[in-house]
């Protein structure tokens, strides 16, 4: 069995949502949308490993997928960019405990040997760069991304960030980044749940990932874009994003 990841878990609805952040988040980064989602939902949030409550813990990828699983057994998951890789490995490794899916801002991978090897060399540079800045100088550069050039961090999720160590972070970019992951396009007809694949308006990249996505799994999934957000649409547009989430469980009774 895999470490145990830190959680916390709010409400007590019928239906069970576990929430997966994103590189440099921690489960904190959930806060205001885990208050209203609660009213109606059990809500399971985890900390990845090297963020948060799970700073010490480290995993490879699969391992990781297998220890949120394992946090927050048949549910609902949603998962944010890293959050939603490994949530969209835990469906294809254990799909008896994802009952649907909702995916925002993530990908299968690369599927190109070529990108993957880069994509790890500027993983590791980006590592080094982390243990020698310190979390604090890494955050303020990793912020002024084009991706979240939209997002305006609340205070609660800039603190819970910073106070991320820096071999944490370093040491989860390197074990659960893009380029160490095994590429799923090819599985992604196995998934029989629904799925949605949320994208930001602004975010051009991510919305093609998430309508290739959706035209690989089938009729099963749709493409969600959430107008004038960009990478992290979830943040930047809260109210929107819980309404899809409601709606989408709602539309999908047999899957709760």
């Amino acid at each position: 069995m895999a470490a145990a990841l830190h959680r916390a878990t709010d409400g007590q609805g019928p239906h069970r949502l576990v929430l997966v952040h994103g590189f440099t988040q921690t489960l904190r980064s959930w806060d205001r949308l885990a208050a209203p989602l609660a009213a109606t939902f059990e809500v399971v949030r985890v900390d990845l490993p090297g963020h948060g409550g799970s700073t010490a813990v480290e995993l490879s990828f699969e391992e990781t997928a297998a220890a949120i699983g394992e946090a927050g057994g048949p549910a609902t998951y949603v998962g944010y960019s890293m959050g939603g890789r490994l949530c969209l490995r835990l469906a294809v490794d254990r799909p008896e405990l994802v009952r649907s899916l909702v995916l925002v801002g993530a990908s299968p991978g690369l599927a190109d040997d070529g990108e993957r090897a880069a994509r790890r060399a500027a993983d590791e540079a980006l590592a080094a760069e982390i243990e020698r800045t310190g979390t604090a100088a890494f955050l303020e550069r990793w912020l002024t991304q084009a991706l979240f050039a939209t997002l305006d961090p609340q205070p609660e999720d800039l603190d819970a960030r910073l106070a991320n160590t820096s071999a944490g972070l370093a040491t989860a970019l390197r074990r659960l980044g893009t380029g160490g992951q095994e590429p799923l396009w090819g599985r992604l007809g196995d998934l029989q749940m629904p799925v949605l694949a949320v994208a930001g308006e602004n975010d051009v990249r991510y919305t093609e990932i998430a309508e290739q996505m959706v035209a690989g799994i089938g009729a099963n999934a749709e493409v969600a874009v959430a107008p004038k957000a960009g990478h992290a649409a979830h943040l930047e547009r809260p109210e929107h994003f819980r309404r899809l989430v409601t709606g989408f469980v709602a539309a999908h009774p047999t899957a709760s």
